[in-house]
């Protein structure tokens, strides 16, 4: 199986048809990333912390990676580094359990921060491009346009473990989200505590990220032959049909109706091995 998902090389240099130049973007410097963030305060809703504050514990069932705020700065006394400032915000749901009572839902934020130095090479031209914000260029725009551009590709955090803590036994610096953004903000159904509370909610994830600096680049390539595509969209030009026929042209939903076989496996049901629809009946 794993044979045919191999992307072997062009070896017949009689298909390069002409070299052409392409613009892309270069990874000067990449690192992958895992952190145990322990003890990440999670910032509830009002509702939320409502109940958090009668519970007597809280169990955490999910984190969402909502988003990542990057900000890159040149590296002072070494040149062509640069540091990676990451925000993470991810949207916390728990389980608050107040007696014997069947377990309330809580939500909220969490942020955490942190700083990765990349070699992101040396260039003297600025770059702009047409691609500007629509209110047109700030001063902090502006001052980046030769610094390289950071990526940071990241998968949904795993939930670790929670616990709740009385504001007196929190002897610990909380991230200060203070200018949490507005668009952060909306994802809530409700005005979000930042203080005054009686209990708060803290939890210990596990967050897998790849970091990287990328700059523009032009590249000399082999041109074997164009990419035509495949598709043909003359069946979909919206223009009017017979119902009935364009019916019998879609294939029978034939998953929808049988369970799926229990290897967990992606096969057709007339292929199926545990004997659900075996031979297409």
């Amino acid at each position: 199986m794993s044979d045919k998902c191999q992307v072997e090389p062009a070896c017949d240099l009689n298909r390069i048809r002409e070299a052409v130049c392409v613009h892309t973007k270069k990874i000067c410097d990449a690192c992958i990333d895992k952190d145990c963030i322990e003890d990440l305060r999670v910032y509830l809703t009002r509702d939320s912390q409502a109940v958090l504050d009668q519970a007597t514990t809280a169990k955490a069932r999910s984190a969402e990676l909502l988003h990542v705020y990057i900000d890159v700065e040149p590296v002072q006394f070494n040149s062509g580094h640069f540091s990676v400032d990451i925000t993470y915000y991810y949207r916390i749901i728990a389980d608050a359990i107040i007696g014997a009572a069947r377990p309330c839902t809580l939500c909220g934020i969490a942020v955490f921060g942190k700083r990765v130095i990349l070699a992101g090479g040396q260039g003297s031209a600025k770059v702009f491009s047409s691609k500007a914000c629509m209110f047109g260029p700030d001063k902090q725009s502006m001052a980046c346009a030769g610094r390289p551009d950071a990526v940071v590709e990241v998968v949904d955090p795993i939930i670790l473990s929670a616990k709740v803590l009385d504001v007196c036994n929190c002897c610990r610096s909380d991230c200060d989200i203070a200018d949490l953004p507005e668009a952060i903000s909306s994802c809530f159904d409700s005005e979000l505590v930042l203080s005054g509370e009686a209990k708060r909610l803290y939890v210990t994830i596990g967050q897998f990220s790849i970091i990287r600096l990328e700059r523009d680049t032009q590249l000399l390539i082999p041109c074997y032959d164009y990419c035509i595509p495949k598709k043909d969209c003359s069946a979909t030009s919206g223009t009017a049909e017979d119902p009935c026929e364009m019916f019998s042209k879609i294939e029978f939903p034939v998953k929808s109706f049988f369970p799926p076989c229990s290897d967990g496996s992606s096969e057709s049901v007339s292929g199926c091995s545990c004997g659900c629809g075996r031979n297409g009946k």
